[in-house]
Parts: C-alpha cells; structure tokens; sequence
C-alpha cells in the first residue's frame, strides 16, 4: 500500500525553483567573496571551517587577529592611543 503524499507536484517543481535559485545565489555570494579576498565560513558538524582566499580551509578565525591589533591600537577613551 503507497500512502498518498500531501505535497503536490506542483509544490514539489516550486520548491526545486526555489531550491535551485538559493544554490546559484549562495554560489555566487562565495564567489565574490573569493574574488574580494573575504574569508568564505560554514559550519560542518557544528565547528566553524574558514575558506581563505588561497583555498586553505582552517578552523583559525582569521579575524580573531585583525580584531586584536585593531583593539591595541586604539584606546578605551577612543582614540588612537597617542598623547
């Protein structure tokens, strides 16, 4: 016995159109984001992976770093730590 499925076929065509346009647009986005030197992130298993610019993927937040010199260089009082 096949139990009828409450998805129509015309949900299911809707639902592959949208599938497939979120794919190209997520393609794109990390595209752009390889093109612009960004990092690319995902998350796999629940960890954090980073795809550098050259292709290394690492688990190291490559932002951790900038982050720290960036809040060295300036002071609590919002200056740049210069008299």
């Amino acid at each position: 016995m096949i139990a009828e499925s409450p998805i129509t076929l015309e949900t299911l065509v809707k639902l592959d159109d949208i599938l497939r346009i979120g794919r190209r647009a997520v393609r794109r986005a990390q595209e752009d984001s390889r093109r612009l030197g960004i990092p690319n992130v995902y998350s796999i298993r629940g960890l954090l992976y980073y795809e550098l610019p050259s292709g290394e993927l690492t688990r190291t937040d490559p932002w951790e770093s900038a982050d720290s010199v960036r809040n060295k260089a300036v002071s609590p009082s919002g200056g740049s730590g210069r008299s």
